[in-house]
């Protein structure tokens, strides 16, 4: 069941959407060589506390940490612990937070130092990604309008577009109906119906050679079957009487 949004529950959304984009900010500025990925988490832990929100991924389904740190082959859902950054590290950082029981969800990939050439343009292609299944999102669309705009764009560039793990409804829960796949095997028009009210998060997920991935022993880190570099986008969106509104940009 897709729950469909008020304006004031979509406002509340937005304060724990600028919260995201703060986290993320500050995340994203401390991750430099010589930091551990538990020291990212703290800094994000901080600055969520700090605006009176509550990390949504603290304890969600038992995941034990704030953040989400994936590094390098690592495509999503990396627990942050002692690993260190190192220069030359792709970094995607996911956070989550909660105000008045209402979540946002917003993603990011850094590059950390010198990264090869080939690594910063899947980085540039993944983002941009993201901003092509954003800008399919427009009342009276589908929701596999986003999944093909976000795979057109992909496909010519002939990066691993990831299809196991998915965008998704989000709201008084992290992750509600519907499913929101970044590829669109029956190409646009199918699935349900956009309208205002819908708040989505949209993540494309890309790998600089097979989309193939395994989940780790840690029953949460996903990585590259290959072994290939991976990169991480994501953000909150809104459906309104006005149009589209990207609710976790800075």
């Amino acid at each position: 069941m897709i729950h469909k949004k008020s304006r004031s529950e979509i406002a509340t959304m937005r304060e724990a959407g600028l919260i995201v984009a703060a986290a993320l900010r500050e995340s994203s500025a401390a991750c430099v060589p010589g930091v551990t990925t538990r020291d990212l988490d703290a800094v994000a832990e901080k600055v969520i506390r700090d605006a009176g929100a509550r990390p949504s991924f603290l304890g969600y389904h038992g995941y034990p940490a704030t953040l989400c740190v994936s590094v390098n082959d690592e495509v999503v859902h990396g627990i942050p612990g002692s690993r260190t950054i190192r220069d030359g590290d792709v970094v995607s950082i996911d956070c989550g937070a909660i105000v008045r029981g209402y979540h946002a969800d917003a993603a990011v990939t850094v590059c950390v130092g010198t990264v090869p050439e080939a690594v910063r343009r899947l980085v540039a292609a993944c983002s941009a990604a993201l901003d092509a299944g954003l800008a399919a999102v427009r009342d009276g669309g589908r929701v596999s309008d986003i999944g093909a705009a976000i795979e057109s764009f992909v496909r010519p560039h002939g990066y691993g577009l990831v299809a196991e793990y998915t965008g998704h409804g989000i709201g008084r829960a992290l992750h509600e109906d519907p499913s929101v796949p970044n590829l669109a095997p029956r190409g646009p028009g199918h699935g349900p119906k956009l309208q205002p009210g819908i708040v989505l998060a949209i993540e494309p997920m890309l790998t600089l050679g097979s989309p193939r991935v395994e989940v780790l022993e840690d029953d949460w880190t996903v990585v590259t079957l290959d072994g290939a570099p991976a990169a991480h986008f994501e953000h909150t969106v809104a459906l309104t009487d006005d149009g589209p509104v990207v609710l976790t940009a800075a």
